[in-house]
């Protein structure tokens, strides 16, 4: 069978050091409440509850722009214009910097053990002050919508029972229902489709987590720590969308999956991964400069998964686009990198923005196709036994031509970065992304399976 992907010389990616944050303009946040509003009419809601905590806080921000720290928020949405902001101690003073205009309703059960309660008013009465006991219907939006045959998912929540308790008691009569579709159902989700501006104030994120995984890979030796690789992917402070990962050898041993003190040695398998707002980039492979340096068992590891890996992942990577059926692309990796010999159980790629996985539209039998205005992220996780992993997780954003002429005016460095990475995949890894289709990450498509080898990487026969 003629060879699609080699092992080969190929330069190394130029990453961006200068990233700058850019902020979501007031134009967007005013789209963003329309669409809202505009879904809730269509579900014909009164009232949409959108929860968040530390962890499950990107609907709720992506009106606010903010997430609550240490507590639980409600911000309540009322068709007629009327908002609530329900907060617990340590967020009140985060309403006057909310996006969203909002009324401040300040509930103490959010806080935490011990501090200061008030008992003057019910968690129920406080759902009374935000209006609660006017609707008819009720959507409420965690951050997860289910999607199983076997409940009706409708009426699964993933809103504390203390919440939606007193959500029934200060309106018995109304009907309530999963509404978290609205942020992110993998056809009509508002947070799937992005705007200039979203784009880049995503790519700053993609953009930063993919140059400092490419700065990590660098920096791997023998004798090394994980720790000290780790300390790279700590950029600025920025807030991480996932564990950051950084394993050499076994992992989760002692059920620690943070970096360790653990040495690397030569052999090992080596796991790198870094999750910002707007992009992860992710690399497994093994700590080598060539195959002779690798566990006797697993020197045709190039051969036998890195290389069908990589044939899948340029596979999809040249399938995004505008118009393109996410079942079909779903049964081209399936045919590629069959499932039974690779054990890949995840969807091959999702959305992604705030959160690191929003939703996928890649399943067998969506009825979703690509549209302009998409954040995309290959992840595809194959499996063989006696084997370590192989990754090369990135973004893409799929921009039609006026958002392109969007982007390119509005934010002419983030455009310059795009285009120097497509090329790069062209002309390096003889990927051919779609005229409409650019990389979000500076190392879109870059896999080394020896990661000590730093002139060789895995490249497409064009």
């Amino acid at each position: 069978m003629e060879k699609r992907v080699i092992y080969d010389k190929v330069r190394m990616p130029e990453i961006c050091r200068t990233y700058v944050p850019v902020n979501l303009t007031e134009r967007t946040m005013t789209e963003r409440y329309n669409r809202v509003l505009s879904k809730m009419q269509e579900l014909d809601l009164d009232t949409l509850v959108i929860y968040a905590d530390r962890e499950h806080g990107a609907n709720f921000a992506y009106l606010t722009g903010f997430e609550p720290r240490f507590e639980e928020a409600l911000l309540v949405l009322h068709g007629e214009g009327i908002n609530y902001l329900v907060l617990g101690n340590e967020n009140l003073k985060m309403a006057k910097y909310s996006r969203i205009q909002a009324e401040v309703v300040h509930a103490p059960h959010f806080s935490l053990p011990y501090q200061p309660m008030g008992d003057d008013k019910s968690l129920s009465g406080i759902m009374r002050d935000a209006g609660i006991y006017k609707a008819k219907k009720i959507g409420c939006a965690g951050w997860k919508m289910f999607t199983g045959t076997k409940e009706n998912c409708r009426e699964m929540f993933d809103i504390p029972a203390f919440i939606m308790d007193a959500l029934k008691c200060a309106n018995p009569y109304a009907e309530i229902c999963n509404a978290a579709g609205i942020f992110v159902d993998s056809k009509s989700g508002v947070r799937n489709h992005v705007n200039a501006n979203e784009i880049a104030h995503y790519e700053f994120g993609s953009g930063l987590a993919s140059s400092r995984i490419l700065q990590a890979m660098n920096a791997v030796a023998p004798g090394k720590t994980e720790m000290e690789i780790a300390e790279v992917l700590s950029p600025y402070g920025q807030p991480a969308t996932v564990t950051t990962i950084c394993a050499a050898g076994e992992r989760f041993t002692d059920a620690v999956v943070f970096p360790r003190a653990n040495k690397i040695e030569l052999g090992d398998k080596l796991s790198l991964t870094l999750g910002l707002r707007g992009g992860l980039s992710s690399r497994a492979a093994y700590v080598a400069e060539k195959c002779e340096e690798l566990p006797e068992d697993v020197r045709d590891y190039i051969e036998v998964l890195a290389v069908p890996y990589y044939e899948a992942l340029a596979e999809w990577m040249e399938a995004v686009g505008i118009g393109a059926s996410c079942a079909e692309i779903y049964e081209r990796i399936e045919t590629v990198l069959p499932k039974e010999k690779f054990h890949w159980a995840l969807n091959p790629g999702h959305y992604t923005a705030d959160d690191e996985w929003t939703a996928s539209p890649f399943y067998p039998g969506t009825e979703v196709v690509l549209e302009s205005g998409v954040i995309l992220q290959a992840d595809i996780i194959p499996s063989m036994q006696g084997y370590g992993g192989v990754s090369a997780e990135d973004g893409v954003v799929i921009a039609d031509e006026e958002l392109q002429g969007q982007m390119k005016s509005e934010y002419p460095e983030m455009w310059a970065r795009m285009q120097r990475r497509k090329q790069f995949m062209k002309q390096e890894l003889g990927i051919r992304l779609k005229d409409e289709t650019f990389p979000m990450s500076d190392i879109c498509g870059y896999l080394r399976p020896l990661i000590l080898n730093h002139t060789y990487a895995l490249k497409k026969i064009i």
